[in-house]
C-alpha cells in the first residue's frame, strides 16, 4: 500500500472573531473521507510566529524552527485565507516568508472566503507568491463568496446546497493528483533550487 499523502492545512488570519476555523474544519472534515490522506492542521494564530522576520544570519526563533518541519513533511498544502482589501492577511505572508524550502516543489490549493469576489482577489496574489517559492499552486480551489449566506437553518454551515460542496471535490482530486507526482518526481531527483 502506498504511503499517505501528507496535508497541511493552514488556517491564514488571526484576526479576532475570524470565519478561518469554521471553513478549515469543514475542508478538513470533507479531506478526511479520503483513506490516503493524513492532515495537519496548522493555525496561525496558535503557531505564535514573531511579526518581524530575522535576518538570515541571525537563529530561528522556537516558534519557526517548531513549524519547520511539519511543513517540511507535508506533501502537499491547502491555505485557508480570507481575503482584505483585496488581498490575504499579513500574518499569512509574514508565516509563508519564514520558509523557503519547505515549499518547494509541492502542490498548493486555496480555499478563500470573502465578500461577492469569494477570496479570489487573495488567491491571484497567493499564486504568485507561491510561484516565486517552486510551489506549484494548482488550478482549481473553493471560493466563497458572501460565505455568512450559506448558513443552514439549523446554524451548520455550510448549507447542503452550497457550491462550495461540489467545488471541494475537484479541488481534492487535482491535489492529490499533484502531491503523488510531486513527491514521487522529488524522490527520483531532489529539488534544489537556492536564488539567496
Amino acid at each position: 500500500m502506498a504511503e499517505k499523502l501528507r496535508v497541511a492545512v493552514i488556517v491564514g488570519s488571526t484576526r479576532n472573531g475570524r470565519f478561518g476555523p469554521t471553513v478549515a474544519e469543514w475542508f478538513v472534515a470533507r479531506a478526511r473521507r479520503r483513506t490516503d490522506w493524513e492532515i495537519d492542521t496548522i493555525d496561525l494564530a496558535a503557531a505564535g510566529l514573531p511579526g518581524v522576520l530575522g535576518d538570515q544570519d541571525e537563529p530561528l526563533p522556537p516558534p519557526v524552527r517548531l513549524l519547520a518541519p511539519r511543513l517540511a513533511a507535508a506533501d502537499a498544502f491547502v491555505i485557508v485565507t480570507p481575503e482584505y482589501n483585496r488581498s490575504f492577511p499579513a500574518s499569512l505572508k509574514t508565516a509563508i516568508d519564514w520558509f523557503y524550502e519547505e515549499w518547494q516543489a509541492k502542490p498548493v490549493a486555496f480555499v478563500s472566503y470573502g465578500r461577492e469576489s469569494g477570496g479570489r482577489h487573495a488567491t491571484d496574489q497567493l499564486r504568485q507568491v507561491f510561484a516565486e517559492l517552486h510551489a506549484v499552486a494548482i488550478r482549481d480551489g473553493i471560493a466563497l463568496p458572501c460565505y455568512w449566506e450559506q448558513f443552514a437553518a439549523d446554524g451548520s454551515w455550510p448549507k447542503p446546497t452550497a457550491a462550495c460542496n461540489a467545488a471541494v471535490l475537484t479541488t481534492l482530486e487535482q491535489l492529490s493528483w499533484w502531491a503523488h507526482a510531486l513527491r514521487d518526481a522529488r524522490a527520483r531527483r531532489p529539488y534544489k533550487f537556492d536564488w539567496r
